[in-house]
């Protein structure tokens, strides 16, 4: 998608998430209407700007229901900067561990990488045309005719000497450009100037726990590494890429780069917190781990409330970045989190169980879904495999069964039984040559029929 996702409307967000989700309405509908929000308030002056906060999301559901795949499917189409993080690998300040600071600055570092992509975009067209020259400069010294006016000047040469009305020298280079260009020289070899990207942090005690401090401070004293350049030769459609990459590098200028990602990130940055509850307590809890739980809940306050966080790139304030987080929730509840991070996580989104219904959509319907996956990775192998309606049905069946009887994770469960249930042939499909296979309710049955049966003693392979 082109267009940045906040000019979407909420109807165009939930159609780009309804071809991969299936159902979960209530939480695509409010993710979309706080992206919509966002451009909302992009249109007001500055003053209203900064009197209005976004409305974080908890989003609520079992596993294996849809969150995470939400939140991955956001990532993909937003152009603004996106994290993702697991409040799982987060402890309260003093334990060993990340702070939740770090996830701020990952949120700082994608904007600087997603910022540098759209700026190497602008300047592409130079950065290509500075590229052929540069290889032009270094091929023209192995042609003749260029050999040759080197000779007229004063140079030694072992071709016949033309004079100058015989040859012009830039036309001679105009035409070698646009030979490169139409990639007949790409068998030659030039020599290239690779940098090669040492080490730039180094894990350190910090008041906020273990953390990476940035070594580029250190500039060539740097004792762990940093950027260090090397000459390889290189065939000329190897050298393009590198050349071309390493030369719109240089066109950017990083400090208005840095700058322009730091404001991106403040006013269009959204951060996906997963799994968070993981770090709610129990009622009746308060002892052992418990308490890094409830520390790291204290320390995501001040985040998603508004603070400064500093970042090698800049301080990066948070008042307007938007928190979605989402939780099963199937051993502690939303009001086991602390009352004043419930406070933060305003809105509410309830995501449904998946039924039967649900699994065979999602086997047939999404771009990728998990059917079209395997029909490509067995075509790979020239075998091409169909699936009956029936077939598919009672794969989800089987699915919503085995749920029952042991634990439920949701939509998961169908990778499982689709791979017990092609795991032969996909072992004997590059063996087997060209051939047209197809399932029916009849395979399904034979083939996981007795697993789904005996359930309780097969439960380690399901």
């Amino acid at each position: 998608m082109n267009a940045p996702i906040e000019t979407l409307t909420p109807a165009q967000i939930v159609a780009e998430l309804d071809a991969y989700i299936v159902g979960q309405n209530e939480a695509k509908r409010a993710v979309a209407v706080a992206l919509r929000n966002r451009y909302r308030r992009q249109q007001l002056s500055e003053q209203d700007k900064q009197d209005i906060a976004p409305k974080n999301i908890l989003m609520i559901g079992p596993t294996g229901v849809g969150k995470t795949e939400i939140a991955r499917r956001l990532a993909q189409l937003a152009r603004a900067p996106f994290v993702k993080v697991e409040a799982t690998k987060f402890t309260e300040v003093g334990y060993v561990g990340r702070d939740v600071d770090s996830m701020i600055r990952d949120l700082a570092a994608n904007s600087v990488r997603l910022v540098e992509a759209e700026r190497k975009e602008l300047v592409r067209e130079a950065a290509h045309r500075r590229m052929l020259e540069r290889i032009a400069d270094q091929l023209s010294t192995e042609l003749p005719e260029f050999q040759a006016q080197s000779h007229e000047m004063g140079f030694s040469a072992d071709y016949p000497v033309q004079t100058s009305s015989e040859f012009d020298l830039e036309k001679a280079r105009a035409k070698l450009i646009n030979e490169l260009e139409q990639g007949l020289h790409d068998d030659k070899e030039v020599d290239v100037e690779i940098e090669e990207q040492g080490t730039n942090f180094l894990q350190v005690f910090t008041p906020g726990g273990m953390e990476e401090m940035g070594l580029d401070m250190l500039g060539a004293n740097n004792p762990f590494g940093g950027a260090r350049s090397s000459y390889r030769r290189l065939r000329v459609v190897d050298a393009k890429p590198i050349l071309e990459e390493s030369i719109a590098k240089d066109l950017i200028e990083p400090n208005s780069l840095n700058q322009e990602a730091i404001h991106r990130a403040e006013q269009t940055g959204i951060v996906f917190i997963d799994e968070i509850d993981k770090v709610a307590i129990k009622s009746g809890g308060g002892s052992g781990p418990d308490v890094s739980r409830e520390g790291v809940q204290r320390d995501l306050l001040p985040v998603i409330e508004g603070s400064t966080v500093a970042t090698k790139f800049g301080a990066l304030r948070t008042d307007h970045v938007l928190f979605v987080c989402a939780g099963a929730f199937h051993i502690s509840q939303p009001s086991d989190l602390i009352p004043e991070l419930q406070g933060r996580l305003p809105i509410r989104v309830q995501l449904n169980p998946l039924g039967e219904d649900d699994f065979g959509r999602i086997l047939r319907e999404p771009k990728n879904a998990i059917v079209k996956q395997y029909q490509k990775l067995l075509e790979v192998d020239g075998t091409r495999v169909s699936f009956t309606p029936s077939a598919l049905d009672e794969v989800a069946h089987f699915a919503v069964e085995l749920n029952k009887k042991l634990e439920n994770i949701g939509a998961r469960r169908l990778h499982t039984l689709m791979e017990k249930l092609l795991e032969d042939l996909l072992f004997e499909a590059p063996d087997c040559g060209n051939r047209e296979l197809s399932f029916d309710v009849a395979d399904v049955r034979r083939l996981l029929g007795p697993l789904v049966e005996n359930a309780d003693q097969s439960k380690n392979l399901l």
